[in-house]
């Protein structure tokens, strides 16, 4: 085949082809260029952004188990805690669990008992981080060292951790605690545990934000103290003062998310974060109710029976003192002493759930715990009231005195002696025992007619 050699003017063809191909190939490549400019770091940053779980936690206000008495009281409690703890582990084993301190109460005797195992429990919950609050220490700083639990007080004088960085992803995440000593309600303890001064504080956040770290700070002051008295510019997530039972919404203030956990541990608290270089790009928020539904964790299960072993046989000590108290001395007289001058409220009351209430304690074998006995019978802790059934079975249930005061001498001088809470009104009767700690639901309108005799 023979091949015809170009001409001027086909050569001329060929050449302005041949440039006009130069020409778009470089403008292809100066485009693909330009693309590369453009979205290389866009894909960067999102490649580079990471997912994590945070799980935090309010105050446990010394509650280790709930209160039973009520249905909407019934929430919470470390057993059915570590069992929502577990199943979130589950799905995540790397999330992080934090919480913001006030795990303990110092009201009676056997808070301090109670204390111990709170602490015990919280070790097998396995924590990241814990802030301190003053309740905490209640019973001194060697007693909440007694357990390995990563306590973080960033104003201490003391040797409490000052911040706790931990890692389960490549962002690393520092948790802070503020121990505000203008709220110690022990003074002068003020001087030897909380500085006043934030700058180390300050300076403590600023080296972990100049690290990318995410930066959680707890403290019990509300909002508006918080941004007035602590250094806000580099906290992430800031975790202020508890709401009562409930959490509260959580808000965007700039690039700082503000939470707001809830009392009594009834609820767990979890949030969905997307960050970027530590910074916080997106989030989402989701509250865990402990009802009853919520199983106990079976790991709990040796623990929660040793802590009612102990405190039987705490009782049972109290019991073998409270023995030697001299009965004729006792200022409590007994349902059986006010059935004979007030028979018609008598059979008002024996109709009522109030004359079986220690019984309710023995169906859920906690006729031995001092914070279930209190309500349920008279004068508990008292001089000369309820011990235990075998001592003082004319003072088991909820009686005429629990309501109205010890009546021994009313009854002895035939009423000529008035009772003890004679001119209390209904609300402050019922108040005794039927709180928000206990009856959440209560209505004295509602339950008033129930029990309601004579003027």
């Amino acid at each position: 085949m023979l091949f015809k050699t170009p001409g001027l003017a086909e050569r001329q063809v060929i050449n302005t082809w041949s440039k006009n191909m130069t020409i778009n190939s470089i403008s292809l490549l100066k485009a693909i260029y330009f693309l590369i400019l453009v979205f290389l770091p866009m894909s960067f940053a999102y490649s580079s952004s990471e997912n994590i779980t945070l799980v935090y936690t309010g105050n446990l206000d010394g509650e280790l188990e709930p209160c039973g008495c009520s249905e909407g009281g019934n929430k919470g409690g470390l057993k059915r805690r570590a069992q929502a703890l577990d199943d979130l582990r589950k799905d995540d084993p790397d999330l992080y669990l934090i919480s913001t301190g006030g795990l303990l109460i110092s009201e009676v005797a056997q808070d301090k008992l109670k204390s111990q195992f709170i602490l015990s429990g919280m070790e097998m919950l396995a924590y990241d981080a814990i802030g301190v609050q003053w309740k905490d220490l209640s019973y001194g700083e060697k007693f909440l060292k007694t357990h390995k639990l990563p306590f973080v007080l960033s104003n201490s004088r003391t040797d409490f951790l000052k911040q706790r960085t931990i890692q389960h992803k490549p962002t690393p995440i520092t948790f802070f605690s503020w121990l505000d000593p203008t709220r110690n309600p022990q003074k002068k303890q003020t001087s030897s545990i909380a500085l006043a001064n934030p700058e180390h504080l300050e300076a403590l956040l600023a080296t972990a934000k100049a690290d990318n770290k995410l930066t959680v700070l707890a403290t019990t002051l509300p909002l508006k103290l918080a941004q007035r008295k602590l250094p806000l510019k580099n906290v992430d997530i800031l975790l202020i003062k508890a709401k009562y039972e409930r959490y509260g919404e959580p808000q965007q203030i700039g690039n700082m998310l503000v939470l707001q956990p809830g009392s009594r541990g009834m609820r767990i608290g979890k949030l969905k974060l997307k960050l970027n270089k530590g910074k916080l790009i997106h989030w989402e928020h989701n509250v865990i109710a402990l009802p009853p539904e919520v199983a106990d964790a079976p790991r709990m299960n040796a623990w929660y029976a040793a802590y009612n072993q102990a405190v039987k046989s705490d009782y049972e000590k109290r019991v073998a003192l409270a023995k030697n108290f001299d009965r004729e001395k006792s200022p409590f007289a007994g349902e059986a002493v006010c059935k004979n001058c007030h028979q018609a409220e008598y059979e008002k009351w024996s109709n009522s759930a109030h004359s079986e209430a220690f019984y309710s304690l023995q169906d859920v074998n906690k006729a031995f715990d001092p914070d279930c006995i209190q309500c349920h019978t008279v004068g508990f802790n008292k001089p000369g009231g309820f011990i235990e059934p075998t001592v003082t079975e004319n003072l088991m249930h909820v009686q005429c005195e629990n309501c109205h005061g010890p009546a021994k001498a009313h009854a002895n001088s035939a009423g000529m002696t008035p009772v003890t809470n004679l001119g209390w009104s209904k609300q402050k009767i019922c108040g005794q025992c039927h709180i928000p700690k206990h009856s959440p639901d209560f209505d004295i309108k509602a339950y008033w007619p129930q029990i309601s005799h004579g003027k």
